[in-house]
C-alpha cells in the first residue's frame, strides 16, 4: 500500500503541469504560439489560479469572485521569500519589488494595466495593503500607512464612475509614489493625476453614471447635511445624475461608501471647514446643473429657475446677480473698453456646462494636492521610492471619441516605454553575467507614436492647430487636414483614402488608426469642443469673487488672464506623458498586466476571443518573445544548488563542500546537459530551454519519493522499536487493572440491560392497550422513531406524494395531518417561485406542442431551447426599414434563407412579424410585404428540416407568389407567427411534397425525404428537393441539455397547464416539474 501511493503521489507530481498549467510562461516550449498561450492561462484559470508570470512581469485574469488567498496568513507566507519560490501571486511581486528596493537602494515602478473591469484597481489595493503590513510599525509610521490606505477611497469616490464595463471604473490616470525610509518603513507618498474625464460631469451615456460622490452625497448625506446644501434625497430630481438611466446600481452601496469616505477625509486630516466647502462645492454643481434658460424678447438667454441660482450663489458664495451675469454674458475687451455680450440659449448652456466642467476639474486637482500635503514628508533625508502606475487600458468602443484618442495615444506611449525597460534589463543581466546577448527583432510602435505626436505633421499638432486658427474650423475641417497631411502613412485611414472593401466600413466622419494592438476607428464628431474645453474669461472672473476658500484657490487672483489661449486639453495630456515618461525611465520597472475573462462579470467563465484580443494589446506576447529570446530560465548557483537540485548528483549530496559555481557544473555534467542547452554566468546558470528544466523537474521528483522512502524506513524502524518496549512493560500494567474494571461494568450494564428488554416487551405486547404505565414509553418510542425517519424520508416534490412513509397505527391519523399540511406547503412554494416570465414561455411551448409534438421530426429537439423576444436586435435592422415600419409595431424578427421561386436561389433575408403584416426585407429594401389576411397558410414537412412555405393570397399576376423559407429557429418564428398572426390553424405538417404557386397560373413543388446527409438542391424534374437527416428519438432527447425548468407540454386542460415529466428526471428535477395554475 505505501508503494502504491508513493507512486501516485509521484504521478500526480509529474502531470500537474498539464493539469493546472505553466506558472511562468517563460517555460512554455511552443512560445511563439498565441494558442498555447491561451490555453495555459485557461487551465490555470479554471483551477483558481488567477496568478501567472512571465520572467518578473506578473499576469492577473480577474476571478469575479472571492478567492481565499489575500488573508494575513498569505501576506505573511510571501514575505521575505524567493520570488520563484512559491506559487504566482501579487504578494510576491510588492514582496520582490520592496527588497530589491532595499537591497540596491535604488527607486522602482510597478505599471499595473488593462482593460476597463480587469481588475487594476483592486490589483493597485492589494499592494498597498500588503506594504501597510509588511513595512515596519511606529505610531508615526501606521498614521502614513492609513493616510495612504484611505486615499483610496477618496479619489475613487471623486474620480471613478460607472461605466457599461465596470462598475467602479478608474475615470483619471494616478500615478502614486511611496517613500521609504533606510528601514523600510513607509514615511509618506506623493500622487499625480492624469486626464480626469470632466466631460462625465454634464452628460453620461445610457447605462452610465456620473461620479460615485455625487450619489454618495445624496444617498447617504445626514439630513442636517442636505438641508444646508438645499438637497433632497433623489438623484432623479437632479439633471446631471440622471443622463444615463441607472443612479441605483445592486454592486454598489452609496451609503456605505460615503460612511468611508467622510472616515477617510477625517484620517487625511481635512478640516471640518474643508470638508464643509468642498460638500458645498460638489451640491453646487448638481444646483447648476438644474439651472435652465429661456429666450427673452430680444432672442438672447434670460433664466427660468432663480431658486436654482439661490443656491448655487449661496453654495459658491458669490453675489447672485453676478452670477447671472457670468452664466447670461461674455467680456470682449477691444482696446481699451469692455463690452458685456449677452449669451443665446445654447451658448448659455455651453458655458453653464463648461463652468461646472472647471469647477469640478479644479477642485479634484485640488482634493489631489490635499491629499499630497498630507502624505508629505517632512525629513529631507534620501528616500527610496515605489511608485504604483494605475492607467487606462486600451479602450475600443462601437463609438471611440476624443477620451478613446487619448487613452489609447497614452497606451501607445506606454507600449513603447515597455518594450524599451524590457529589452534593457534583459541586455544588462546578459552583460552583467558575461552571457552573449543576442538582437531581439520586435515591432517598434515609433511609427504610432509620431503618427500622433510628430511636430508640425502629427496629429495633436494638426487637432491644436484647428483649435487655434481664426474662422470656420470645425471636426470635417479637421478630418480634411488630416487626409491632406497623412494621406500616404500606412496606419492611418479614412472613408475617403480607404479602398472600396474597407469603406464599407467607415463614415464619413471617422478615420481609423492602426495602433500596436489592432484597429481602432475613431468619430471625429467633438474632437474640437473637447479639444479645447474653454472657460470664458468673465466666467473665472466671477468665480474669483467667491467667498468659498477651495474656490478661491482655484481660480486665483494670480492666474494669468492674459488674451492668449490656454493649451489645448491634448497638449496638457502629451506633456504629461512626457513627464510620466521621465519619471519611469528613471526608476526600475515591473509589470502587473490585468485581463478580464468576459464581458459578463461572470466567475468561472472564459471567453477565448476576448482573452485573445486583450493578449495582442497588452503585449504579452511581444514580451514572452523578448524574455525567451535567449535562455527561458536563469537562477543563482547557491539556489539552484542548494534549494534545488543538489540530490540528483551523488558528488553534490548531502553536502557540497566547494563554491557553488563548481557545485552546479559537476551537476549538470551529471545530468548530462548539453553544451548548447545551457551556459554558466558569473553568478548564474542559463538554461536555453523549458524541456531540460521540465526534465530536470521530473527527475528530482522521483529522487524526492526515494529520499523519502529510506528516511521513513529507518525512522520508523527507530520509533516502532522504542514503542514496542514501553507499550510492552505498560500492557503489563494496565492488563490486571483493566481486566477487573471490565468485569465490574460488564455485570452492572447486563443487569441494566434485563431491566430495559423486560419493559419493552411488556410495552410492545400491550401497545394496542389504552396509554398506562406499561406502555407509554414503548408508545413514546414508537411516535418518535416514525417522525425522525418520516422527517429523513420525506417526497421531495408533489408527485412524491404516494411515497409517504407507512405510519404505525397509532400514528395514522397524524401521518395524514402530516401529509396534506407537507403537499401543501410544497405547493405553495412552487407556485410562488413561478414568474409570469416562465408562465408565459411555458403557454408558447404548449402552443408549439399543439402544433408540432407528433407530427414534425425535429420537434422533441426545440424543446429545452428557450424562446426570446427576438432573434434580430433593432440595432441589426436597417433604419431605413424601422422608419417605414415603426407605426406597425415590430413584435419579432428572424434571419431566414429564401429560395427563389424560379431556381431555387438561396438568398438570406430578415423575416419581419409586426402587428399588421409579415415582411421579408434585404438590407435596406422590403422584398416582400404579407397582409396577414392575405396569408393562406404555412406548409412544413415532417421530417427533420427547418423549412417552411408561406401560402400567400395571389389573385394579380403583379403580386408575388408564395414564399419558401429556411429557419433555424422554426418552431419559435411559428409559434410567434401563430399568436401574432391568430393563425394556429392555418400551419400545415405535410408529407412527401408541398405545392407552391409561383404567380397565378404558375406552380412549383418542394419535394421533401430523409436520408444520409442533409443537403438542398434543385432536381432534374425542376423541383426543389430537401434531403434530411433521419432523426431517432429517445426520451433523454425531450431534456437533454436542458435544465429541469424546461419540460415536454401536452396540453391545457381546464385552465391548467399539464407538463409531461421524462422518468428519468431526478429528485431535483422533479421538484420543479409541478402543475402551474
Amino acid at each position: 500500500k505505501t508503494c502504491n501511493r508513493i507512486l501516485r503521489n509521484m504521478e500526480a507530481s509529474l502531470t500537474a503541469r498539464d493539469r493546472v498549467g505553466i506558472q511562468d510562461f517563460v517555460l512554455l516550449d511552443a512560445y511563439t504560439s498565441e494558442s498555447a498561450f491561451l490555453d495555459n492561462l485557461r487551465k490555470r484559470f479554471h483551477e483558481n489560479l488567477i496568478y501567472t508570470y512571465i520572467g518578473t512581469l506578473l499576469v492577473s485574469v480577474n476571478p469575479y469572485k472571492d478567492l481565499d488567498i489575500y488573508s494575513k496568513k498569505q501576506m505573511d507566507t510571501y514575505m521575505g521569500v524567493n520570488f520563484f519560490e512559491l506559487p504566482p501571486h501579487i504578494y510576491a511581486l510588492a514582496d520582490n519589488v520592496f527588497r530589491t528596493m532595499q537591497s540596491e537602494f535604488n527607486n522602482h515602478f510597478i505599471l499595473i494595466s488593462g482593460e476597463s473591469g480587469s481588475g487594476k484597481t483592486e490589483a493597485s489595493k492589494k499592494i498597498l495593503q500588503f506594504y501597510a503590513v509588511s513595512c515596519p510599525s511606529t505610531k508615526l509610521l501606521n498614521n502614513v500607512r492609513d493616510r495612504l490606505l484611505l486615499s483610496n477611497p477618496v479619489l475613487e469616490a471623486f474620480g471613478n464612475a460607472k461605466t457599461l464595463r465596470n462598475d467602479n471604473s478608474s475615470r483619471f490616470g494616478k500615478y502614486m509614489d511611496i517613500q521609504f525610509d533606510h528601514q523600510g518603513g513607509a514615511v509618506g507618498g506623493h500622487i499625480l493625476s492624469y486626464l480626469l474625464e470632466k466631460s462625465r460631469v454634464v452628460h453620461q451615456n445610457h447605462g452610465e453614471r456620473n461620479f460615485h460622490i455625487f450619489y454618495q452625497l445624496v444617498e447617504g448625506g445626514e439630513e442636517d447635511l442636505l438641508r444646508w446644501l438645499g438637497l433632497e434625497r433623489n438623484c432623479k430630481h437632479y439633471s446631471y445624475l440622471v443622463q444615463g438611466d441607472c443612479a441605483k446600481v445592486s454592486s454598489i452601496n452609496d451609503k456605505s461608501d460615503w460612511k468611508t469616505v467622510r472616515k477617510a477625509l477625517s484620517v487625511i486630516e481635512f478640516s471640518e471647514s474643508d470638508i464643509e466647502h468642498l460638500f458645498g462645492i460638489i451640491a453646487s454643481v448638481l444646483h447648476m446643473g438644474n439651472i435652465k434658460f429661456d429666450t427673452d424678447s430680444r432672442g438672447y438667454a434670460a433664466l427660468s429657475n432663480n431658486q436654482e441660482m439661490h443656491w448655487v450663489s449661496k453654495l459658491l458664495g458669490i453675489p447672485n446677480q453676478v452670477l447671472q451675469h457670468g452664466l447670461t454674458h461674455r467680456k470682449i475687451e477691444a482696446k481699451t473698453e469692455e463690452v458685456f455680450s449677452p449669451f443665446s440659449v445654447d451658448h448659455a448652456v455651453f458655458a453653464r456646462d463648461a463652468l461646472a466642467k472647471a469647477i469640478y476639474g479644479r477642485t479634484f486637482n485640488w482634493l489631489v494636492s490635499k491629499i499630497n500635503e498630507s502624505l508629505a514628508n517632512k525629513d529631507s533625508s534620501r528616500k527610496t521610492v515605489i511608485g504604483l502606475l494605475d492607467i487606462y487600458g486600451f479602450e475600443v468602443f462601437s463609438v471611440n471619441s476624443f477620451e478613446q484618442f487619448c487613452i489609447n495615444y497614452c497606451n501607445e506611449k506606454l507600449q513603447q516605454l515597455f518594450i524599451q525597460l524590457t529589452l534593457k534589463s534583459e541586455q544588462e543581466e546578459y552583460e552583467v553575467e558575461g552571457i552573449e546577448w543576442e538582437p531581439v527583432p520586435y515591432f517598434n510602435n515609433k511609427i504610432i507614436c509620431d503618427l500622433v505626436e510628430e511636430k508640425f505633421r502629427g496629429i495633436i499638432s494638426l487637432l491644436d492647430e484647428e483649435c487655434l486658427r481664426p474662422g470656420e474650423a470645425t471636426d470635417l475641417t479637421f478630418l480634411e487636414k488630416m487626409e491632406e497631411k497623412m494621406g500616404g502613412h500606412p496606419h492611418f485611414v479614412t472613408h475617403k483614402l480607404a479602398d472600396q472593401k474597407t469603406r464599407k466600413t467607415l463614415e464619413r466622419g471617422d478615420f481609423r488608426l492602426l495602433h500596436y494592438a489592432g484597429e481602432v476607428t475613431y468619430c471625429v464628431v467633438g474632437f474640437l469642443d473637447k479639444n479645447n474645453d474653454l472657460l470664458y474669461r468673465y466666467g473665472k472672473e466671477v468665480m474669483r469673487q467667491s467667498k468659498n476658500a477651495i474656490i478661491r484657490h482655484c481660480f486665483p487672483y494670480s492666474e494669468p488672464d492674459t488674451k492668449k489661449r490656454p493649451e489645448t486639453v491634448v497638449t496638457q495630456f502629451k506633456n504629461s506623458l512626457l513627464g510620466l515618461a521621465e519619471i519611469l525611465m528613471s526608476k526600475e520597472p515591473w509589470y502587473v498586466r490585468c485581463i478580464k475573462p468576459n464581458e459578463a462579470k461572470q466567475p468561472a467563465h472564459f471567453d477565448d476571443v476576448l482573452v485573445r484580443h486583450q493578449m495582442k494589446y497588452l503585449g504579452l506576447m511581444e514580451h514572452l518573445r523578448v524574455r525567451r529570446a535567449g535562455f527561458a530560465y536563469r537562477r543563482k548557483y547557491d539556489i539552484f544548488l542548494q534549494r534545488w537540485y543538489k540530490p540528483l548528483c551523488p558528488d553534490t549530496w548531502p553536502n557540497w563542500k566547494g563554491t557553488a559555481a563548481e557545485g552546479v557544473q559537476r551537476l549538470v555534467k551529471h545530468l548530462g546537459y548539453k553544451s548548447d542547452e545551457y551556459k554558466m554566468g558569473r553568478t548564474k546558470i542559463f538554461i536555453r530551454h523549458p524541456r531540460t528544466l521540465f526534465a530536470t523537474e521530473d527527475s528530482l521528483q522521483v529522487c524526492k519519493h526515494q529520499l523519502a522512502t529510506r528516511i521513513q524506513a529507518k525512522y520508523k524502524g527507530y520509533r516502532m522499536k522504542e514503542d514496542y518496549l514501553k507499550q510492552r512493560e505498560a500492557a503489563t500494567k494496565i492488563e490486571n487493572c483493566w481486566r477487573g474494571l471490565l468485569a465490574r461494568k460488564e455485570r452492572e450494564r447486563r443487569a441494566w440491560a434485563v431491566k430495559v428488554i423486560k419493559k419493552f416487551i411488556k410495552g410492545f405486547m400491550t401497545r394496542h392497550q389504552p396509554a398506562c404505565v406499561d406502555n407509554s414509553e414503548y408508545l413514546a418510542y414508537v411516535r418518535q422513531n416514525y417522525l425522525t425517519r418520516l422527517k429523513d424520508n420525506l417526497p421531495k416534490t408533489v408527485l412524491e406524494k404516494d411515497r409517504w412513509l407507512t405510519p404505525p397505527p397509532i400514528m395514522l391519523e397524524v401521518s395524514q395531518i402530516l401529509k396534506k399540511i407537507y403537499i401543501r406547503h410544497m405547493v405553495r412554494q412552487y407556485v410562488r417561485g413561478i414568474t409570469p416570465q416562465r408562465k408565459a414561455q411555458l403557454l408558447l411551448k404548449v402552443q408549439t406542442s399543439s402544433m408540432f409534438k407528433g407530427k414534425k421530426e425535429n420537434y422533441p429537439f426545440s424543446v429545452c431551447r428557450p424562446f426570446v423576444d427576438t432573434r434580430i436586435s433593432p440595432g441589426d435592422i436597417n433604419i431605413k426599414i424601422l422608419q417605414i415600419i415603426q407605426r406597425e409595431h415590430i413584435k419579432y424578427s428572424v434571419p431566414v434563407v429564401k429560395y427563389d421561386r424560379n431556381g431555387f436561389r438561396p438568398r438570406v433575408r430578415q423575416l419581419i412579424f409586426t402587428q399588421e403584416a409579415a415582411y421579408l426585407t434585404e438590407e435596406a429594401k422590403i422584398k416582400q410585404r404579407i397582409d396577414y389576411s392575405s396569408l393562406k397558410g404555412v406548409s412544413v414537412s415532417n421530417l427533420s428540416d427547418n423549412f417552411l412555405i408561406l401560402h400567400v393570397l395571389c389573385d394579380d399576376i403583379k403580386k408575388k407568389g408564395d414564399l419558401v423559407l429556411q429557419c433555424e429557429y422554426l418552431f419559435e418564428a411559428l409559434t410567434k407567427l401563430s399568436v401574432i398572426a391568430n393563425k394556429q390553424n392555418s400551419i400545415s405538417v405535410v408529407q412527401g411534397s408541398v405545392r407552391f404557386d409561383i404567380q397565378p397560373g404558375r406552380e412549383g413543388f418542394v419535394d421533401f425525404k430523409s436520408g444520409q446527409e442533409s443537403m438542398v438542391y434543385r432536381a432534374k424534374n425542376g423541383h426543389l428537393m430537401v434531403v434530411s437527416l433521419t432523426v431517432k428519438l429517445h426520451p433523454e432527447h425531450y431534456i437533454t441539455g436542458c435544465s429541469p425548468n424546461v419540460l415536454c407540454f401536452v396540453g391545457i386542460y381546464k385552465n391548467k397547464v399539464k407538463m409531461k415529466i421524462p422518468p428519468m428526471l431526478d429528485s431535483d428535477a422533479l421538484q420543479e416539474s409541478q402543475i402551474v395554475n
